[in-house]
This record gives structure tokens, C-alpha cells and sequence, in this order.
């Protein structure tokens, strides 16, 4: 039988170039239709969601925290949450007004610091900044949970009515572990000693840095910063938990803003209720073997959706890029070889 030759429709290579061109652009733009910036895009898969330790000079300033300076009443800032609630600028003149609210009150005050392992190396740096930037008119003690005290000797200077307590833990290796166990270690801490000894507690990452003027303004029941990343972003970005089975869950259409773990922090009874109902989520999560996406960020949050904060503070004070003026708290360039990527 005669053999039948078939001729099979092939594109030219000029043609299917531009058709796989024009399918990577797609994809492009599918892509960075999922996040709000471009860089956001990068650097989710450079350091993961955290974007931890991001202070390169040549990313832009994010969302619309980017213009330099300080708003001023009137502005497109919002000066309150849709709650009622101050949203506090530094430098604005509600944040002056509260200032002098609390000039004339006897108020003990302290930060909780935790630095185990190769986060020790950024203790003396928080320390001496914030000798020079925290609540300078008021009584603060710090409150150091380490597992190398002897590596404060000597204790650092501290001016008149500041002073340094150091709280022996024990070592925890991984990220993991250390973001998990602070809020119990938190919670320990707080309801055996420090609401014995002062009214305000705030919690601070170890391996930030103040860098200007932090006052009586952050002074709240319960006082929560927005993340600078997520701020002024839809919430459909925001990283909230989406897993149903962790007790960190937040469904659509709950919340408000998305907070950041790195600076929060009231009242003792406040900061009490908050480190004990997060902690009992996490120990519930990790009985079912389930560890939320933001580890303790993810639960904060899902506590913050019950019971909202009396004082939210604006991006400026856990800022991650440095060339801005209004930056009041800042990440170390040289923190991310030492905290990974989740």
C-alpha cells in the first residue's frame, strides 16, 4: 500500500519565540499582580514573607509611609483606627499632645528583651540606643531574658532611674522554637515579677535598634505597630493566617491592619492576658502538630482581631529601611545571616 505523507503544521522559530514570549509576560504580570511592589515580589522569594533584614538603600520606600517627614494634622494620615483608637505619628501634634498628657504622671515603665544565641551580639547595641531614644523621662527597667548573662559583664552603663535585670533562660535552637516559646516566656515573666515592680511593659526584638525619640506617646492599655511592610495594603495581602486548623485561623473578613511582633506592648494586666491567651494558641497548635505561617506574629494577630489595641503605632516605629527620616525603630543590615527565612 502506498504510504500517505502527512505534513504537520510547525510554527516558524520567529513565531514561537513570541508566543513564549508573550506567555512569560503574562505570567509576569499575574505575578506581580499579587503583591503590591515589585521589590515585595523579590524578596519573597530572596528571604521568604518576613522580608527580614531588608535595608538595602536602593528599595523604595513602601506603600504611604514612602514620603519623607512627619504628617501633620489634616493630612491624608489617618490619626485615629476606624475604632476610635490614636494611630500615633511621632512628630504630629496629637503625638505632642499625648507627650504632655503623661509629663507630669510618676510612671514605671520597661522593656522585655529576649536574646539567646547569635542574638546576644545585638543586645549592647539595643541597649545603648535605647539609653539615648526610650522614654527618657520615665522610670524604665530592663528586663534581659538570655542564655548568656555573663556576656553583659560588665552590665552596661545606665542613666539615673533606668536599670538592667537579667532573667536566665535556657538555650533555644532554631527560630522556630525561639518564636514559639517568647510569648510563654512572657507570660511567666510577667505575671511572677514585672506587674509587681512596674505599670507599662513593651516587648522589642533583640536585633533592633532605636534611632530617634520614642516617648510617652506609645503609652496605651494595649499598643500594637503596624507592620511597614503590609501598611496601606488591601488586606487581601496581608499574611494572616489561612490554615482552618490553627487557633491563629483569621477568616475573611476579619481584622483590621496587620501587626507587627517586633514592637508591642501596655498596660502589665493587658500584657498579661495577651502573652497567656497567646501562648495557650500555640501550645494548642503544636499538641495537633500545626505551626502557624508568622509563628507568634500569627497568633498576636488573631488575639489583636478580638480585642483590639487602645494605641496603634504607625509604621515609623519598627522600620525596616534605613534612608528615611522617619524611621524610629530600624533592622540591622547584619541580621539576616543569622535569622532565616519562614
Amino acid at each position: 500500500a502506498a504510504l500517505r505523507s502527512v505534513k504537520l503544521f510547525t510554527l516558524s522559530p520567529y513565531l514561537s519565540l513570541s508566543l513564549l514570549f508573550l506567555l512569560l509576560l503574562l505570567l509576569l504580570h499575574f505575578f506581580f499582580s499579587l503583591f503590591p511592589h515589585p521589590y515585595f515580589a523579590f524578596f519573597y522569594f530572596l528571604r521568604g514573607k518576613r522580608l527580614a533584614a531588608v535595608s538595602i538603600p536602593s528599595v523604595p520606600l513602601l506603600s504611604d509611609v514612602s514620603r519623607r517627614g512627619p504628617p501633620v494634622e489634616g493630612e491624608e494620615f489617618p490619626m485615629k483606627t476606624p475604632w476610635g483608637a490614636p494611630l500615633v505619628w511621632g512628630d504630629s501634634e496629637s503625638s505632642a499632645w499625648r507627650r504632655d498628657e503623661f509629663a507630669h504622671h510618676s510612671i514605671r515603665t520597661s522593656l522585655a528583651i529576649l536574646a539567646v544565641g547569635k542574638y546576644n551580639h545585638f543586645l549592647r547595641r539595643l541597649l545603648s540606643t535605647a539609653e539615648l531614644h526610650f522614654l527618657l523621662n520615665f522610670y524604665v527597667t530592663y528586663y534581659v531574658l538570655t542564655d548568656r548573662p555573663k556576656e553583659l559583664d560588665p552590665l552596661p552603663k545606665l542613666g539615673s532611674n533606668r536599670e538592667l535585670k537579667v532573667i536566665p533562660v535556657a538555650e533555644m535552637p532554631g527560630w522556630d522554637t525561639l518564636g514559639l516559646r517568647r510569648m510563654a516566656l512572657l507570660a511567666s515573666l510577667i505575671g511572677d515579677r514585672i506587674h509587681l515592680e512596674v505599670d507599662y511593659v513593651f516587648c522589642i526584638d533583640v536585633d533592633q535598634e532605636f534611632t530617634n525619640a520614642v516617648g510617652a506617646e506609645i503609652l496605651g492599655k494595649l499598643t500594637a505597630t503596624l507592620h511597614p511592610v503590609f501598611y496601606g495594603q488591601q488586606r487581601y495581602y496581608y499574611p494572616y493566617e489561612k490554615d482552618l486548623d490553627s487557633m491563629a485561623y483569621i477568616a475573611e473578613g476579619e481584622g483590621d491592619y496587620y501587626y507587627t511582633s517586633e514592637f508591642y506592648g501596655g498596660l502589665c494586666s493587658e500584657m498579661l492576658a495577651l502573652t497567656r491567651a497567646c501562648s495557650l494558641l500555640i501550645l494548642q497548635d503544636q499538641e495537633r502538630g500545626v505551626k502557624a505561617q508568622e509563628l507568634e506574629e500569627s497568633y498576636l494577630n488573631r488575639y489583636l482581631v478580638n480585642r483590639r489595641p487602645t494605641c496603634v503605632l504607625s509604621p515609623e516605629y519598627s522600620w525596616w529601611l534605613p534612608l528615611t527620616s522617619m524611621a524610629k525603630l530600624i533592622r540591622p543590615k547584619n541580621s539576616s545571616p543569622i535569622r532565616p527565612a519562614t
